[in-house]
């Protein structure tokens, strides 16, 4: 019964650990990569506060548990 004591606690331990939160700037650099990969020359990428992300369509990510995005604007 121990045994069975020790897995539950060991797997709970490793499932946190795969759903640990992706760094913003990683996720932003990777999102950078598939913009530049599209043939997108002038953007702005910026990591803000999720409060302050009010338009919806502009959000291409969320990280650090969804209290920051990054939010994405096409210039010229």
């Amino acid at each position: 019964m121990k045994k069975l004591g020790w897995v539950v606690v060991l797997g709970l331990c490793a499932s946190s650990a795969w759903a640990a939160p992706k760094p913003c700037e990683e996720l932003k650099q990777e999102i950078e990569v598939k913009i530049q990969a599209a043939g997108v020359t002038s953007y702005t990428l910026e990591i803000v506060p999720a409060a302050e992300a009010t338009d919806p369509s502009m959000v291409v990510g969320s990280c650090e548990f969804g209290s920051k995005k990054i939010v994405y604007q096409k210039n010229g």
